[in-house]
């Protein structure tokens, strides 16, 4: 008969070897996927000012960004590798005019549905994820249940829009309001809280 005293370190230490086999399995799954777990570490003043920059122009070069934050390239480099393992970076990405691309109306629909199960709000987010006019969506509190913005080449192919929605799914109400002047714009975030 083994001690008490015994049978908890054995405990114990059978708690951590199976600890350790979930582990392996985490880490061996995420391999197989191809994804790396994201390192967590603090952002200092360097890893901030860069993530500001990118967002202001992800096309500088990296011996331009190292010269911003006084760093030497290869270090530039390092860093900006760290921040897209660690996910602050997710993708670099190029902002369009849309005077030239020809989508310069912008509307912003108020969606209130009936519906609020998981089907249903799938079946949505897979109808207006096919819509490429639908540049964003939101699901929101208050007296409506999402918000919409469609960018479009006049008001009018509205319809068309609202159209291709309503005959896929039913919604209990949807009103338009039409931008009249876009005050602000940008993609840019406040890096500030960022950990």
């Amino acid at each position: 008969m083994m001690p008490h005293c015994s049978r908890d370190v054995f405990a114990l230490f059978v708690f951590h070897i199976k600890y350790l086999l979930w582990l392996c399995a985490v880490f061996k799954n995420h391999a197989k996927i191809g994804r790396r777990i994201p390192l967590r570490h603090m952002l200092d003043d360097r890893d901030r000012r860069i993530l500001d920059m990118l967002q202001k122009d992800a096309g500088i070069s990296v011996t331009d960004l190292a010269e911003y934050v006084a760093l030497s390239v290869s270090a530039c480099s390092r860093r900006i590798q760290r921040l897209e393992e660690s996910g602050h970076i997710l993708r670099r990405i190029i902002v369009l005019d849309r005077e030239r691309m020809g989508v310069p109306t912008t509307v912003f629909a108020l969606v209130k549905t009936a519906h609020h199960s998981d089907e249903w709000t799938e079946t949505f987010r897979r109808i207006i994820s096919d819509i490429p006019e639908i540049v964003e969506a939101h699901r929101l509190t208050g007296n409506h249940d999402y918000i919409l913005k469609i960018v479009l080449p006049r008001v009018e192919h509205y319809d068309v829009i609202y159209k291709q929605i309503v005959r896929k799914l039913e919604l209990f109400d949807v009103s338009a309001s039409i931008s009249m002047e876009e005050l602000k714009h940008g993609m840019a975030i406040p890096v500030g809280y960022a950990r």
